[in-house]
């Protein structure tokens, strides 16, 4: 998910009652949701080498004892360099529970990322494999305006209490976050019952008589039962448009067939790379795109057609990737979307 809906996740955490438990509760837990997200400096090192580490330790289980470790760290830099002041005196920091709420928020951010189609890696470094739950799409309004109202009404109710004189004990907030947060779950349960809708409208049928080896619908921006579906067949991929707003769900006439690509020495040199490892473990509907280049080699592309709207925008290719082959089907470059990297000496 984009960033401020783990902002808004870590602030409501904190808002449903582990305030009330520590000071910098809130603090750090609407640190700690985003923190996972530290992974985009391995961008520095290239766009190649920043998506092999995207959603890798810092998002898995191991990794966020380290990640919870910095928040935590960094909140205790801040509170010393306030002269160890906080906005409740009677209420102290407690470290050792920050470091747990810390860990919970960290949590919250692999579950939030686990419900789009992107996927994490959960159990990395021992067990590499990607989850994605295909349900939400990266932004989220309804979910964005959930999160916001949780941590917005509190105040103006608070404004409310002051103009009348009435004194609220404790901090405000605690049943709109705990509604907010609800929200949140009733959304997944809503989208998760509307992909399954869609995924099997895909599978109960076949295309140009040939059987479905498995099918995904994957999220669009907006619009709720509006579904990308991608069908794999023995020989050839399919894309359609699924609406799950109906009682019946039908993937409609309107398809898109993709050939799936003969195997060339080309494209087993490429698949075979560094990159084409990584990309080949994370995709989850691969197809490559071959080209000549003047000098007798070939560029090879890598495609996932989990991503194929993207695809269809002109000049976008965020999530695509490929290798340059020369004549003798080594790396000369490779590249993320349209950035190219030296190949490694």
């Amino acid at each position: 998910m984009e960033p401020i809906t783990h902002f808004l996740t870590g602030a409501c955490l904190g808002r449903a009652g582990f305030n009330r438990k520590t000071a910098l509760a809130t603090a750090t837990m609407t640190l700690a949701a985003e923190a996972p997200d530290l992974d985009v400096l391995g961008r520095f090192g290239g766009p190649v080498f920043g998506f092999a580490h995207h959603r890798g330790f810092t998002h898995s289980f191991l990794g966020l004892v380290l990640v919870s470790s910095v928040v935590v760290g960094f909140m205790y830099a801040v509170w010393r360099l306030r002269g160890r002041t906080t906005n409740d005196p009677i209420l102290p920091p407690r470290w050792g529970l920050l470091f747990g709420l810390a860990y919970l928020a960290g949590l919250s951010h692999i579950l939030l990322d686990f419900t789009n189609n992107y996927g994490v890696r959960p159990f990395w470094p021992f067990w590499e494999r990607w989850y994605e739950w295909d349900i939400v799409f990266i932004v989220e309004p309804v979910l964005l305006a959930a999160l916001t109202l949780g941590l917005i009404v509190p105040g103006l109710f608070g404004l409310i209490d002051q103009e009348i004189g009435r004194k609220q004990k404790g901090p405000r907030g605690r049943a709109a976050a705990i509604a907010a947060l609800s929200a949140m779950a009733l959304l997944w349960g809503v989208r998760d019952f509307e992909h399954r809708r869609a995924v099997k409208a895909l599978e109960a049928r076949t295309y140009e008589q040939a059987e479905p080896i498995r099918a995904g619908a994957f999220p669009t921006y907006l619009n709720p039962f509006a579904w990308h579906g991608v069908v794999e067949t023995q020989n050839f991929f399919v894309l359609a448009e699924v609406d799950s707003s109906g009682p019946e769900v039908d993937p409609g006439n309107n398809l898109q067939k993709i050939d799936k690509p003969a195997e060339t020495p080309a494209t087993l040199a490429a698949k075979a790379s560094y990159l084409g490892r990584v990309y080949l473990d994370w995709a989850k509907f691969p197809v490559t795109e071959t080209e000549p280049t003047p000098d007798g080699g070939t560029i090879v592309s890598f495609h996932d057609l989990r991503f194929a709207q993207l695809l269809r925008a002109a000049g976008r290719h965020p999530l695509s990737a490929g290798v340059v082959l020369d004549r003798n089907l080594q790396v000369k470059t490779k590249f993320m979307g349209a950035v190219a990297q030296p190949a490694p000496d």
